[in-house]
């Protein structure tokens, strides 16, 4: 977890000891910074479930989109909550954000940099003022909005333009844009509309090349990070790429143990499922990599329940599973997955998508138009995550499936990068280096000049070419 900008305060989420549990280093100075006591919690009891509109399953009531075929889902009555030091509580609902609750959150922010006034270090005492500063205007902006009678906003969805899909392709299907002569994803003629292939064609499989890397940075004694890439290998014998960032947290020997549990458990639960059956179709992949995380959670979750040297240990979890000419992802916390193609991957021409969503009160926070985006990537508060592996019994689990094809890179990595790296940059290293492993590497590397406030993990997939049985 890591704070760029004006603040690097680290601020560690503990759901068992309600106090802080760590502290980071502030770059330009060496200052230690004690963590706010956040706490985030769900419900602990087993949620109800309701029936997809969409397709007629049962999901969470907490689900925001049917895991199985994608409906959104109307907004449940269990919101996740954020437990405040002092006891109150923020509602973070699916759609929407209590004002009055984000108002208690600010002002015990307030409060806490108030006491760090009266430290006798200068650096310390600057630092909170600027805090103050920033803070105040955030409830200002609030108090107006209370004002006018506004208790709710709504949150908006900030996902960006897909690639437009006109034309099907007969020989992978999917979509590509109307005058287009081959698939994007496959490289296979396209057909006139109305028209059909004389014989059924096999779909293909994609040539990747991978690599991962995980730097401790420069200022951690421990990397509590672990990445990794792999070939799954499925009943029938087809090669499943897998690529995988987890990002521990709750101290140094828990947060390393969670991270590596997480992705231990999803390794071994992938494999055995994999070699029983495969599944067979999208639905079906994402229900199975819902599953294993699932399996994780519980795994992360009874260990630091059994260890009361593993108290409040948690871990953030985002993994792509490259199917034919699909990548599948399962995520939860702040780690990010990423598409890129020098040609662009969205209607505006953007070279790098942004292929899951932070579960931070920072985005949240842009979400309901407190923060601008470029505002939000600084924000001393950037880091509190809402949701992550092992922290609560349950655990709700992002999924998605996009297509790839040749030209396309992937990326996942932990925030250590995504925190000194913007977007456009890190298209830009991954899109121009000679492999995915220089990638990494230029990444890692650039995210420790810039001061390597946190553990940097990076894993980067090139799709080179295409495999025809």
């Amino acid at each position: 977890m890591l704070l760029t900008g004006h603040f690097k305060a680290l601020f560690i989420v503990c759901t068992v000891l309600h106090r802080p549990i760590g502290v980071c280093y502030n770059a330009p100075c060496a200052v230690v910074i004690a963590s706010i006591a956040m706490v985030f919690t769900k419900h602990m009891h087993q949620p109800p479930t309701r029936t997809c509109f969409g397709c007629g399953r049962s999901i969470a009531i907490t689900a925001r989109y049917c895991p199985y075929c994608g409906t959104p889902v109307p907004r449940g009555d269990r919101p996740d909550e954020i437990i405040v030091a002092d006891g109150r509580r923020l509602r973070v609902a699916q759609d929407a954000l209590s004002l009055r609750g984000l108002l208690a959150i600010v002002e015990s922010s307030v409060a806490w940099w108030q006491h760090k006034l009266q430290s006798t270090d200068a650096t310390t005492r600057q630092q909170a003022a600027s805090a103050i500063k920033e803070l105040s205007l955030i409830l200002d902006s609030l108090a107006q909005q209370l004002a006018l009678g506004r208790d709710v906003v709504k949150i908006t969805t900030r996902l960006p333009v897909q690639r437009a899909s006109d034309v099907t392709c007969a020989v992978c299907g999917h979509g590509n844009r109307r005058g287009a002569r081959f698939c994007y994803a496959c490289g296979a003629k396209l057909f006139e509309p109305g028209t059909r292939p004389t014989s059924a064609p096999v779909p293909p499989r994609l040539r990747l090349r991978m690599a991962a890397r995980s730097d401790t940075g420069q200022m951690r004694q421990n990397n509590e990070d672990t990445s990794y890439t792999g070939i799954l290998t499925t009943a029938g014998g087809a090669a499943i790429p897998l690529l995988l960032v987890a990002d521990g947290m709750g101290g140094a020997q828990a947060g390393e143990r969670a991270s590596s549990l997480a992705a231990e458990t999803v390794r071994r639960e992938l494999t055995s499922c994999l070699q029983a059956s495969t599944p067979p179709d999208g639905n079906a992949w994402a229900a199975l990599l819902r599953d294993v995380v699932i399996n994780a959670n519980s795994q992360v979750y009874q260990e630091a329940r059994g260890n009361t040297q593993l108290r409040g240990m948690g871990t953030t979890l985002t993994l792509l599973a490259v199917v034919g000419t699909e990548a599948y992802m399962a995520h939860v916390g702040d780690s990010r997955a990423y598409l890129c193609n020098a040609n662009g991957v969205t209607d505006d021409g953007a070279t790098a998508m942004q292929l899951s969503i932070d579960h931070t009160l920072v985005a949240r926070l842009v979400d309901i138009g407190q923060l601008t985006p470029k505002q939000a990537w600084v924000h001393p508060q950037r880091n509190i995550i809402y949701r992550a592996l092992g922290t609560n019994e349950q655990i709700e689990v992002d999924t998605l499936s996009q297509p790839v094809g040749v030209g396309d890179a992937l990326v996942v990595c932990s925030d250590g990068l995504t925190s000194h790296v913007e977007d456009t940059e890190l298209a830009s290293i991954v899109l121009a280096a000679a492999s995915p492993e220089q990638a990494c590497e230029q990444l890692i590397a650039l995210a420790n000049h810039r001061g390597g406030s946190d553990n940097i993990s990076v894993v980067v997939a090139s799709v080179e070419g295409i495999i025809r049985d």
